[in-house]
């Protein structure tokens, strides 16, 4: 056991991958000189690990570290295709190794103490926060605040639990095949498992290497060979030649779609961020673009000497809708194909990406909803409130935990998540 005095600091960010990494790039940029701070993660995190898609406006400060960019994005249905001008945003495309290198730039910078061991606990009196780490023979840190970006399940089921999953390839082709100035956004061509949905996508680096990837939306994963067949299969669907291609990374990821609800502050100096803190959109699995904002939150907030506390990650009205939308596709009201593609069919691309990252109006929104087909989502939304009602009778009466399985690979559980 460390008996050693605590080590201690200011601010305390509770594992080290995407989310850490944006909240030090962010206390760097706003020129954050006067904390200390630690992080403490049983990793350091370098190299390319996982990829992040979003859309944004261009001239952030991602700009340097993005591996692509499109002002024109595709959507594929059964029944058509449909190119969609962004403008004024853009889709882009964002690597891991840049992020973290960009963070460990930071981490000299800002003068950070890091810590390489798993944490054990949490304890927060109100005043500090104790973060207990590498099985009591770590050494201790005391932080006035802590930023926790560790996975964590919801504070109770949703009513709804889906998962967003997904296995990617890189390809490299040995002749040009992919069209480097528009990503395909959602191609729903892929058949349509039996409860879910169901989707590929394109995401082109240059004309001969492009990320593409089979997603579902629903309860159950796939099989490592069910990934496999899946991905076979939208290569072919795509026109691909296999004996032309190289894979040369395979990436795999699993992200809640649920609408019950994550606890951002689970005690008084204790913050959650990332999926944890509520990042992940429900009805989509979109994570990156709100965990950017609580970063640049975060940063503004201890820059003028405030806590550390980001707003909700979407307005409440949002995560309400996400709610009747995974009801009505769970239920098979309504099909993803369909549901999907009458939103960018019948709205400005914007203004579904805008609704997607929670910054549209109300007017907007009634707008949005209009497009989509009504009975099934007044029965949806009818459905929606009963259950309410039901769990204020009964809150023991669903499950009390539901845990998100990690990836899987090669049949197995991966066990970096």
């Amino acid at each position: 056991m460390n008996t050693s005095a605590p080590l201690d600091v200011d601010l305390a960010l509770v594992g080290g991958g995407g989310a850490a990494s944006l909240v030090l790039a962010a206390l760097d940029r706003h020129g954050v000189r006067d904390l200390r701070v630690a992080v403490v993660d049983p990793v350091h995190r370098r190299g390319q690990d996982r990829t992040w898609a979003f859309w944004d406006r261009p001239g952030s400060d991602l700009d340097p570290m993005l591996a692509a960019s499109w002002d024109q994005v595709e959507v594929a249905t059964p029944d058509g295709r449909r190119v969609l001008d962004l403008a004024p945003l853009r889709y882009a495309m964002l690597r891991s190794g840049p992020v973290y290198a960009r963070a460990a730039e930071a981490e000299r910078r800002l003068g950070v103490r890091r810590i390489v061991a798993p944490v054990d606990a949490l304890h927060d009196d109100g005043e500090h926060v104790t973060v207990c780490a590498g099985g009591g023979d770590g050494p201790a840190v005391r932080a006035t605040w802590v930023l926790d970006s560790r996975p964590r399940p919801p504070r109770r089921p949703g009513r709804t639990n889906w998962l967003q999953h997904f296995r990617g390839w890189w390809l490299e082709s040995a002749v040009p095949v992919f069209d480097p100035a528009r990503a395909v956004l959602m191609d729903f061509r892929t058949p349509q498992p039996a409860r879910g949905v169901s989707f590929g996508y394109v995401l082109p680096v240059s004309d001969r290497y492009a990320l593409v990837e089979y997603t579902e939306f629903g309860p159950d994963l796939l099989t490592d060979a069910g990934y496999d067949a899946a991905l076979a299969g939208y290569r072919d669907l795509l026109g691909l030649d296999p004996a032309r291609l190289r894979v040369r990374e395979v990436e795999n990821g699993v992200i809640p779609m649920t609408d019950g609800p994550f606890e951002a502050r689970p005690s008084p100096r204790v913050v959650r961020l990332g999926t944890a803190g509520g990042a992940t959109r429900p009805s989509t699995g979109f994570t990156f673009s709100a965990m950017h904002r609580q970063a640049e939150q975060v940063a503004r907030a201890l820059a003028a000497g405030r806590p550390p506390v980001p707003a909700a990650a979407y307005p409440r009205r949002h995560r309400w809708m996400d709610a009747v939308a995974l009801r009505a596709l769970d239920g098979g009201g309504v099909g993803g194909p369909d549901f999907f593609g009458r939103l960018f069919d019948r709205n400005p691309a914007e203004r579904v990406l805008r609704f997607l990252d929670g910054a549209t109006t109300p007017a907007e929104e009634v707008a949005l909803m209009g497009t989509t087909r009504l009975r099934p989502m007044v029965a949806a939304t009818a459905g929606d409130a009963v259950a309410r009602l039901r769990d204020r009778v009964d809150p023991t009466r669903r499950a009390a935990t539901w845990a998100v399985p990690r990836p899987v690979v090669g049949d197995r559980a991966d066990a970096d998540g």
